[in-house]
């Protein structure tokens, strides 16, 4: 071991450094659990305070709010059916209902291990890998993004909770909701019907807030506070609320969520948003029983958590590597290295290397306390299931207009977080499901762009698409599993039938 990279390991273990990490992570878990705040506004707060810092104290207070904020989101999720953050909107399909059954600690539990595996294993293979795995990321052009996004979208008939035509119509619903406003490269107005705020296209904060907070709160509303609906078991809680057998054999289901997270957050504008469900939905499909997903079990949760939490090692790949920022949050946190005057890319390892493994070490310490801090308060947090939902869903839409609003500080998403709650609603009410238009939404911009660029790029042909190794790869993929889709889909049909 060099002394450089002795030096950096050393220099996190300040207990100054120790303190602000914790902070980080303390601070993250809050704003990640409050429904309307996210990783990424914690991360805008505390930026200009890392100004006066040195470097690797400044970068390990950004981590450990990055940590903290990401794994933040699933309580929330598990208690009240709202994702703190789009990293935890997999966590509601099984956490809530495993709330609603008492086994709120053992849900809890469950995610928080869950979080801490995956992003631990996607720090060490960002240690031994991030230059290698860069190179290969390097390759991706728009031909590559697009098939990508493109066989992401057939995850819907994962997600589409017994009916694939309703899966397939929310799903479009979602694309359809991301070509509002500017297209990408022409720059053309559309769909904005003389509204000027409608030229930038619905945030995604706002969207999310009521999609999901804010339908849950009118559902609340519709079932007159029935207090007695979930019933918190009151009992000795076990290391971390749930036994060795509740958590057997879910080898597979770990390893393929935390690969998904990693190889996903690599990719620049993918992100956890999109591979805790993507996860959720292979996870899903490759079980023995797929129909009590969405019932209350702990593959889903394991599925959602380690993979978000994965996506954060993979996310500053590169970052560290290429100064790529990967999504809005690692984008900030770039900004933090420019603040001290350091250029991420491929010199960083040689000319930075104290603080590259200062940032590792930083990474690993901020994981271990995102594991205390969230254990030490799983009892606390289960008192929120107590509290007469007449108090917390008040509560909890004030933190939902404050988190639109601070999104962009216009009144107008808070309009936007309405209408988009109603919506949420109205497709509970219809029983149809609401991943897929959340999968629709984000993926729809990054298909569309991609597909501009690529057609640019190729002069109108659509050939290179399928000559591309990578992309023809997603291509075929995409295909096979569309045909399997409705094969089992008219299976399916013919069984129910007999």
């Amino acid at each position: 071991m060099s002394a450089e990279i002795l030096a950096g390991i050393v220099s996190v273990f300040a207990p100054q450094i120790l303190l602000l990490i914790l902070l980080g992570v303390f601070m993250g878990i809050i704003i990640g659990a409050i429904p309307g705040l996210s990783v990424t506004m914690g991360v805008a707060l505390f930026l200009p305070l890392t100004y006066g810092m040195e470097p690797v104290a400044g970068l390990s207070l950004l981590m450990g709010l990055y940590i903290g904020g990401t794994s933040g989101g699933l309580i929330s999720a598990i208690l009240l059916s709202i994702p703190g953050t789009t990293a935890s909107v997999a966590t509601t399909f099984d956490g809530h209902p495993m709330a609603a059954k008492g086994e709120a600690q053992k849900a809890l539990g469950v995610g928080i291990v869950a979080s801490f595996l995956g992003g631990m294993v996607s720090y060490i293979i960002l240690m031994m890998l991030a230059p290698q795995i860069a190179k290969v990321a390097l390759q991706f052009g728009p031909y590559e993004y697009f098939s990508i996004a493109l066989f992401s979208l057939t995850m819907i008939a994962g997600l589409s909770s017994g009916s694939l035509v309703k899966g397939i119509i929310a799903g479009m619903l979602g694309v359809v909701l991301s070509f509002v406003g500017i297209a990408p490269i022409t720059s053309f107005t559309r769909f904005t019907f003389g509204i000027t705020e409608l030229n930038a296209g619905f945030a995604l904060l706002p969207f999310l807030i009521g999609l999901f907070a804010v339908s849950q709160v009118l559902s609340g509303i519709e079932e007159k506070f029935k207090e007695e609906e979930v019933i918190v078991q009151d009992y000795k809680i076990k290391g971390f609320g749930f036994t060795r057998e509740d958590v057997k054999g879910q080898g597979f289901n770990f390893w393929v969520s935390t690969l998904i997270g990693t190889g996903i957050g690599i990719l620049p504008g993918l992100g956890a948003g999109i591979c805790n469900i993507i996860a959720y939905s292979v996870c899903k499909n490759h079980s023995k029983y797929p129909e009590k997903f969405g019932t209350g079990i702990v593959d889903g949760i394991i599925a959602s958590e380690s993979s978000n939490n994965a996506s954060t090692g993979g996310a500053l790949v590169p970052l560290l590597t290429l100064g790529l920022p990967g999504d809005n949050t690692t984008a900030l946190i770039l900004a933090g290295f420019m603040i001290h005057g350091i250029t991420p890319g491929p010199l960083l390892f040689r000319s930075q290397t104290t603080l590259v493994y200062g940032i590792f070490t930083a990474l690993i310490i901020a994981n271990i306390m995102m594991l205390i801090v969230e254990f030490g308060g799983i009892r606390i947090f289960t008192k929120i299931l107590n509290v007469p939902k007449n108090l917390l869903l008040p509560i909890v839409m004030i933190f939902c207009v404050v988190g639109a609003y601070g999104n962009n500080n216009r009144v107008f998403d808070v309009f936007v977080m309405i209408a988009a709650g109603l919506i949420g609603y109205g497709l509970k009410k219809l029983q149809f499901p609401q991943a897929p238009i959340i999968l629709g939404f984000i993926l729809g911009s990054t298909l569309e762009t991609n597909l501009r660029r690529g057609l640019q790029k190729s002069q109108g042909s659509f050939l290179p698409f399928v000559t591309s190794p990578i992309s023809l790869f997603f291509l075929v993929i995409t295909v096979v599993v569309l045909v399997l889709t409705i094969r089992g889909e008219i299976k399916n049909r013919k069984t129910a039938k007999e």
